[in-house]
């Protein structure tokens, strides 16, 4: 079961990563503006079809991953979405990666397998107990809120990106743990119980949110600003979802330690490449 939900996650992450790359094509061409108007600039360019595409297929391996493996080592795999971008990426635009390019992949890579070795996440269960849903969706839902209000009250291209990335980051943690409940459902009793349980309308309202915040955010400022909030913070609040709402585990003691150098190796390393992908993506536009 582990092994599947490392192979679905996987995938997701690389479907993930192409949908991401054609979204942040399509949303640079459009003139400054955001909300719906954006949306419903977004909608007439092909790129962004594309985009979608790879979204919806990277929302079918995370259902299937979650099914088989708790959040909290499902949602992590995700960071590996830029590093796949920008493979992806370089061989389309004919170029070639970096030394330091490459060094920020491996610090990536080599941080995830550390993070997850050390962390070892395990205990998990398919349905939350109502009386955690509630402040879970209070606290989640009023994050989002707030930083969105956040951003009307700075003209910083950085923090109005960082912002929307948070936000979007909690929008996508948020989906992923309303996802496990409802396939979870879908896998004990059938669709009759997943099409009449309220968490599979929740993912739905709170995955579209989470793609006009990412929009949003690829638009306000740099990628320097967006994708480390929405990388680290998918990470962690689907990481205290898990734990709250499943009861999931990970080790703590003296595997405290490798685990933060797994943090920081990523952390480093996405910094790294953010450096990267916005001069790759200009060729393309």
């Amino acid at each position: 079961m582990i092994v599947l939900a490392l192979l679905f996650a996987v995938l997701g992450a690389a479907s993930n990563a192409v949908g991401t790359a054609f979204q942040r094509k399509a949303a640079s061409t459009v003139p400054r503006g955001g909300g719906l108007r954006l949306l419903r600039a977004l909608v007439r360019r092909p790129a962004w079809a594309i985009g979608i595409a790879g979204v919806i297929g990277a929302a079918v391996c995370q259902a299937l991953a979650l099914v088989n493996g708790p959040m909290a080592l499902v949602q992590p795999v995700f960071i590996l979405e830029l590093p796949f971008a920008l493979l992806v990426a370089a061989p389309l635009l004919h170029r070639r990666l970096s030394a330091d390019a490459w060094r920020a992949v491996a610090a990536v890579v080599a941080g995830l397998a550390l993070l997850l070795a050390s962390a070892a996440p395990h205990g998990t269960r398919q349905q939350g107990a109502m009386e955690r849903w509630i402040p879970v969706l209070a606290l989640c839902l009023g994050a989002m809120a707030a930083a969105v209000a956040l951003t009307r009250t700075s003209a910083s291209p950085l923090f109005r990106a960082a912002a929307l990335g948070s936000a979007a980051a909690i929008g996508n943690a948020l989906t992923a743990a309303l996802m496990k409940s409802s396939t979870g459902q879908l896998a004990d009793d059938g669709l009759p119980a997943f099409l009449t349980a309220w968490q599979t309308y929740g993912f739905a309202l709170t995955g579209i949110a989470a793609v006009l915040l990412l929009e949003n955010a690829l638009q306000a400022g740099p990628l320097t600003a967006s994708q480390p909030a929405l990388t680290i913070g998918d990470a962690t609040v689907s990481l205290l979802l898990g734990i709250v709402l499943f009861d999931e585990e990970i080790r703590s003691g003296r595997w405290l330690l490798p685990e933060a150098i797994g943090v920081l190796l990523i952390l480093g390393g996405v910094v790294r490449l953010t450096r990267v992908v916005p001069h790759l993506s200009d060729v393309v536009h």
